[in-house]
């Protein structure tokens, strides 16, 4: 268990533009930075990271939290790991107290597969470097295809031993479970003994954006047909191949910083590249590309730039992948390399100046991709050129940009030389096509409640004295100001005043009129609050970090702001008063307008009461009640229009 001094120092140390800039590309945003949210698929970036206040909220789908939560969420650590995680980013030394039996036994899973993966993962390099079948068998194949000792430690290659039992049996004796030996796909159980998965191969491991390996690939380097020549781990709680890209953890800061994205197939592209000193590749290690792996690249760039070998079967098998990218809203170039060679081979008989003229003069769109390389087998044949023409089309329909759709319409109609109405016309029957598909037979549990009842004819139901936002407003008044002072003027006429603490005066006022929140969590946080009240300091980052998940997702919830001025309405002279420079008036409307929402719930309460009694005395009660709440609201709503026209 993580001590209570390290944690706190960990927080501190911790910025979460730097946490998050690790995996999203962020871009300053006056105070704040944005980025396309790593979350959800969106198009628009709407994720917002406040190093102020040291949080991040998506406006799209809602997630918010702190660097710790960021971690939890995005690597699906638990609380410690993430924390272990930053510790590390940080060079914080972890102190922790001694665990529990209990303790020890609750210990995750996953950790487990992380700590085995590493271990044979450093096990496989040192057989590399040190055992005579690795350094005569792995080592020699690896520097024969021309692999510098620095590029083979970077990437953590190894040697998996011909054995049927190398390293599980090396794993077993170092503690490690059967169970999770076999759920990472390292070993085979068969008739209860353990068979190595691996023999015999050069091995690469596969790491995550946060470096941690979560699977491997083999290459084996016998002449045996019967064996595969790449064999990857199985699929497991850590490892999905549809969402991982080989060297992306490698290559992320390169792809940020160039803008663009090199997709590659296999991991000796990738390796070959970056020795040749171009980072920003990854690879689909052999799969199909998929919507996730683009995904995965969208967090960093826009821009994909395929770099495809001179096999033409192969090219047209994954004229998929590229209708997916454009459905991501990304940008798309092509490079083929000349026949017979592929990434790895250029790269390795080329300069490092050669590589990007090559690829800067030879990329392609989509368009003058497909049409250079299918237009000849099109020659004399209408069909055939009918249908080239129908499948670009298709292709541009997948954008989700309108004004991109024209642009290669019009691209398109140049190339083929057809006319661009034609071309349009097919593309908006393509589009009505697509949307029919997707609303045709809708989900009864995707329309929304409200709407459902509206389809059949239910009234909407709309409640005006609806608490819950005026609460929040509260909560974020002396969430934010709850350090500042504000002037309150107690007398007009003798010019008599007192200073007040914010968060000191509202919860002074809720008390008074007996005022508790409707909603559980906002209850939560007052409580959180009227601690404070006693004597405490406020800090808003204790708020933030809170270790009660639940009240630490709203105060983050109730704090963000999804807009900001422009800096630019200072640069022209033009001074906007904020909150802070309207403390006392925020304050007072604030806590008015609630006042104001519970007195009229009261009045509607006690309005039914009178309607439902036939008890006179009952009755001259109530309307004494009502009358003396209507000179109260009256007051009230006397001083917000005041304070309001300030």
């Amino acid at each position: 268990m993580i001590k209570p001094d390290t944690i706190q120092t960990i927080f501190e140390a911790s910025r979460v533009e730097e946490v998050i800039g690790d995996f999203v590309s962020l871009k300053k945003r006056g105070a704040n930075y944005l980025g396309l949210c790593p979350f959800h698929n969106e198009k628009t970036p709407s994720f917002s990271v406040s190093p102020s206040k040291g949080i991040y909220k998506c406006f799209g789908c809602g997630k918010a939290g702190n660097s710790v939560k960021f971690i939890m969420e995005h690597e699906h650590y638990s609380y410690p790991e993430a924390l272990k995680w930053l510790a590390k980013k940080y060079n914080i030394e972890v102190e922790e107290e001694q665990m529990t039996d209990e303790m020890q036994q609750e210990f995750d899973e996953r950790e487990s597969m992380f700590a085995l993966n590493a271990f044979i993962s450093k096990y496989f390099s040192n057989n590399l470097f040190e055992s005579s079948e690795g350094k005569s068998v792995g080592l020699s194949y690896l520097k024969e295809r021309g692999f510098l000792e620095s590029t083979i430690k970077k990437f953590e290659l190894g040697y998996a031993i011909d054995n049927w039992n190398d390293y599980s049996e090396y794993a077993e004796k170092n503690a490690y479970k059967k169970e999770i030996i076999v759920k990472t796909g390292l070993g085979i159980e068969k008739d209860d003994r353990l068979i190595d998965r691996f023999r015999g191969r050069v091995m690469f491991p596969i790491h995550n954006l946060t470096g941690k390996v979560i699977g491997f690939g083999g290459r084996i380097l016998s002449s045996t047909k019967t064996a595969a020549k790449y064999l990857n781990s199985p699929e497991s709680e850590i490892y999905i191949k549809s969402k991982v890209l080989y060297g992306i953890y490698f290559a992320r800061t390169a792809i940020v910083k160039q803008d663009n994205c090199y997709l590659v197939e296999g991991y000796t592209d990738v390796i070959s590249m970056h020795q040749n000193g171009i980072e920003n590749v990854v690879a689909s290690s052999g799969t199909s590309l998929t919507v996730d792996q683009i995904k995965l690249i969208k967090r960093f760039t826009p821009n994909i730039t395929i770099l495809y070998d001179g096999d033409p079967a192969g090219i047209k098998a994954s004229f998929r992948g590229i209708d997916l990218i454009l459905a991501q809203g990304m940008n798309v170039k092509i490079v083929l390399f000349p026949e017979g060679e592929d990434p790895d081979s250029f790269a390795r008989s080329h300069r490092t100046t050669e590589i990007n003229d090559y690829i800067t003069t030879q990329a392609k769109d989509f368009i003058s991709f497909k049409t250079s390389l299918l237009l000849e087998e099109t020659k004399g044949d209408p069909n055939a050129r009918t249908r080239l023409i129908k499948e670009i089309v298709q292709t541009i329909s997948h954008i989700p940009d309108g004004i991109g759709r024209t642009v290669f319409i019009q691209e398109c109609s140049t190339i083929m030389n057809v006319p661009e109405q034609t071309l349009m016309n097919q593309l908006n029957k393509l589009l009505r096509d697509n949307y029919r598909n997707k609303t045709s037979s809708p989900d009864i549990s995707d329309i929304p409640v409200e709407e459902e009842r509206q389809n059949r004819g239910e009234q909407l139901r709309f409640d005006p004295l609806e608490l819950k936002p005026l609460e929040d407003e509260v909560l974020k008044l002396m969430l934010n100001f709850g350090k500042s002072n504000f002037i309150l003027e107690l007398d007009p006429e003798s010019s008599e005043e007192e200073e007040l603490n914010v968060i000191d005066f509202v919860l002074e006022e809720l008390k008074n009129d007996n005022i508790e929140f409707t909603s559980e969590i906002n209850n939560k946080i007052l409580s959180e609050l009227r601690k404070l009240n006693s004597g405490a300091e406020y800090n808003q980052a204790e708020f933030i970090n809170n270790s009660d998940s639940e009240i630490s997702n709203a105060v983050i919830n109730l704090i963000t702001d999804q807009y900001e001025l422009s800096q630019n309405w200072e640069k022209n002279k033009i001074f906007v008063k904020s909150g802070a420079d309207l403390l006392k008036d925020y304050v007072m409307s604030t806590v008015l307008s609630l006042k104001s929402k519970h007195l009229a719930r009261r009045l509607r309460r006690i309005t039914e009461d009178m309607k439902n009694t036939t008890d006179e005395a009952e009755l001259s009660l109530l309307q004494m009640e009502y009358h003396e709440l209507k000179k109260i609201s009256a007051l009230i709503d006397n001083e917000l229009e005041r304070t309001f026209n300030h």
